[in-house]
């Protein structure tokens, strides 16, 4: 269990290095609009993606 949640992790930490890799001012865009957000928009996003993970596991698993 300990090592699929590693794995899980450095796939993460992959997967959210692509962007400002490939493609370094549009991730520094992304970040300015994201910190013009209000708290409500971001908190919302933040569920959306966090369920959307949670039906993309169940689906896999």
């Amino acid at each position: 269990m300990w090592q699929d949640l590693w794995v899980a992790l450095a796939l993460m930490l992959v997967i959210e290095g692509i962007l400002p890799f490939a493609n370094p001012s549009g991730f520094r865009r992304m970040l300015q609009m994201a910190g013009e957000m209000d708290d409500k928009t971001l908190r919302n996003s933040g569920l959306f993606t966090m369920l959307a993970g949670l039906v993309l596991l169940y689906v896999v698993r």
